[in-house]
């Protein structure tokens, strides 16, 4: 979850690398699912009636932030770490549009491409999802109820830049692309005094 009032950016706008943990910066090219109608306790079969369109996000991530870098560890540590790190402001790109979903004929047909610095580092499918769009909607149906405008980020494929070592820097441009939904296209910038 992140949250959408300081993490959602517009396409176009920057991805601002943050002063209190600036090297560990990754991408993450998702498919966004936007809910339509209100979604609670829905079957598989039925869940892709309650997505109004797709979209492309980019989960941008902090792989090493350490909130508290002085404490001991503890054994929940690292999993909440993993969440903090996805907090930052401007850490979710979305757009350029929503795609209405009678225009998908298969969500699990889209080509999924990020390039950085025009440079392809994921290439993948949606047919490569671990768990469909119609499950995830209608597992987190189980959990929460759904309204409309609730957008789904359905996981990464291959191809983010920490296990290459490889990170965000400023000056970066980062170009995701999903099937017909089009390029959400975000310069990267070092954060400044007082923003």
């Amino acid at each position: 979850m992140k949250p959408p009032s300081t993490t959602l950016t517009n396409p176009g706008d920057p991805v601002i690398i943050p002063t209190i943990s600036p090297d560990c910066i990754d991408w993450e090219l998702e498919l966004g699912v936007v809910i339509g109608k209100r979604c609670k306790v829905v079957s598989q079969a039925d869940s892709l009636d309650y997505v109004a369109g797709y979209t492309v996000v980019n989960d941008i991530s902090n792989r090493k932030y350490r909130p508290n870098p002085q404490r001991a560890e503890r054994p929940k540590d690292k999993f909440f770490d993993w969440l903090h790190g996805k907090w930052h402001d401007t850490f979710c790109p979305m757009g350029p549009c929503v795609l209405p979903a009678d225009e998908v004929d298969d969500p699990q047909s889209l080509k999924l491409t990020l390039k950085l610095n025009d440079e392809i580092e994921q290439d993948s499918s949606t047919s490569q999802m671990v768990f469909p769009v119609a499950a995830i909607v209608s597992f987190i149906s189980q959990l929460v109820t759904l309204e409309p405008g609730d957008v789904i980020s359905t996981g990464t494929p291959s191809g983010v830049g920490f296990p290459k070592g490889k990170f965000l820097k400023p000056g970066d441009m980062i170009e995701a692309e999903i099937g017909s939904i089009g390029i959400l296209r975000n310069p990267v910038e070092a954060e400044s005094a007082g923003s």
